[in-house]
């Protein structure tokens, strides 16, 4: 039932479905690739972080809240996974620097809702620019049908609570 592919990767049908059967070497490969993609993904905004003394959480932190103008504090730390502590030192860098506004919620006044100002507008598209034309030039290179087979594996990787989030904010940027 098994057919062997031309890189020696071994294909089994089933019900017309092709499973795809990888070794614990090319699970490696693919952890490996994983973490040096990330490593570009994230060289170029580092570059333009570093100007500011921001890191990583700062850049998470202002494309969230570019996805999600309003969003709550609440929200943002379900989304980015860390402390109230840690989130709420970042948010502070980033509101005295007046790239993020905080505004009182109208229906519930311990709501804080958060808002990129023009700057921070300004610096997201700058990092964005940055991450997006990496992307570009690795999805046209590798075609339409690895772009659809790269977003179904990281789609896949992410936990059910991460997927919900994903899928809501690729639902509201239509």
């Amino acid at each position: 039932m098994g057919t062997t592919m031309t890189d020696g990767r071994t294909a089994q049908v089933h019900s017309g479905e092709s499973l795809l059967f990888l070794t614990d070497e090319q699970l490696r490969q693919g952890i490996e690739a994983m973490f040096f993609a990330y490593r570009g993904f994230t060289a170029d905004p580092d570059r333009i972080l570093a100007e500011l003394a921001y890191g990583r959480a700062h850049h998470r932190a202002i494309h969230f809240i570019n996805r999600a103008p309003g969003t709550t504090v609440n929200n943002l730390l379900a989304i980015l996974g860390v402390t109230k502590q840690s989130l709420n030192r970042v948010l502070r860098t980033l509101i005295a620097d007046g790239l993020v506004e905080s505004r009182v919620g109208t229906l519930d006044k311990r709501e804080r809702h958060l808002f990129l100002t023009e700057d921070g507008h300004a610096l997201e598209a700058r990092l964005s620019d940055a991450q997006r034309a990496r992307m570009r030039v690795a999805f046209r290179e590798a075609g339409p049908e690895a772009v659809a087979g790269f977003r179904k594996v990281l789609e896949a990787m992410m936990d059910a609570d991460m997927r919900r989030c994903y899928l809501r904010l690729k639902d509201n940027s239509g």
